[in-house]
């Protein structure tokens, strides 16, 4: 499975999410959020740039309660909760942010 931009591929597994984390690049993230139907603003990149610097630093992608905290943390209370993720990725903060972030499904995810 997986799709292709520009000559270049992505191999995906059956839920969407890249196989080879190396693989990921903005295009990749577009088109993910396209399949995802969400229209990527600052406010995810924002997101997307926090969780795969998270995943470089602790090699996990973090489940949405300590997505939450940690984007609080860094990014400020107003960003820090939960209405605010949703409302950016409202199939789930950490599942849909991680598939288009290139990151893997969030352990703890159904």
């Amino acid at each position: 499975m997986g799709f292709e931009i520009n000559g270049k591929t992505y191999e995906t597994d059956e839920e969407g999410y890249l196989v080879n984390l190396s693989e990921w690049d903005e295009e990749a993230a577009k088109y993910l959020a396209v399949e995802e139907k969400v229209d990527l603003t600052d406010s995810h990149w924002e997101v997307i740039n926090f969780l795969r610097e998270y995943y470089n630093d602790y090699q996990i992608a973090p489940a949405v309660r300590v997505l939450t905290k940690a984007i609080g943390k860094k990014l400020g209370p107003e960003k820090g909760n939960s209405k605010y993720l949703y409302e950016l990725f409202p199939y789930g903060p950490a599942k849909q942010a991680c598939k288009i972030a290139g990151l893997p499904k969030p352990t703890g995810c159904i």
